[in-house]
């Protein structure tokens, strides 16, 4: 073999060529490499946003939960605050109820005491205008007999 290193034998490969060769293999071992590192750091990042996103929905559903929550708390709060409105209404219906009741009451007593007073009056009355009208007999028959008596006597 000559000591010419482009020199080739036949069914061998020259050493420009062979190192051409491992120049190239390097290379692409330098560009695997390379390659790996980036899909590697695109995994590691697509988890990252896998994990990001998982988070996201995580707190959206929290948020989402929590909204949920405040609202069946407002809607049941609402619920009782109609339910106490309705009751004090009814309570105070009632209470306007006996008022009206006792009102009614009191004014029905006081008509029949009227009616009685006014019942007493005219009895009252009756007497007196009995006794008057006896009276003006007990004078009438008086009179009369006292003019009988100076017809007769004089």
């Amino acid at each position: 073999m000559p000591a010419n290193h482009s020199a080739t034998v036949e069914g061998s490969v020259s050493v420009e060529e062979h190192y051409a060769l491992m120049t190239e293999v390097r290379d692409l071992k330098n560009t695997i490499a390379a390659l790996r590192n980036k899909l590697e750091q695109e995994q590691i990042e697509s988890e990252k946003a896998v994990q990001a996103a998982l988070a996201a929905a995580g707190s959206e559903i929290a948020q989402l939960k929590a909204t949920a929550a405040a609202l069946r708390e407002a809607l049941e709060q609402a619920q009782i605050d109609r339910d106490k409105s309705v009751q004090d209404a009814v309570v105070a219906a009632n209470h306007e109820i006996v008022q009206l009741r006792s009102t009614a009451g009191a004014l029905r007593d006081s008509l029949e005491l009227e009616r009685a007073d006014k019942a007493r009056s005219v009895q009252a009355a009756l007497r007196d205008a009995a006794d008057e009208i006896q009276q003006f007999k007990a004078t009438i028959t008086a009179l009369r007999d006292s003019v009988e008596q100076k017809r007769h006597g004089s």
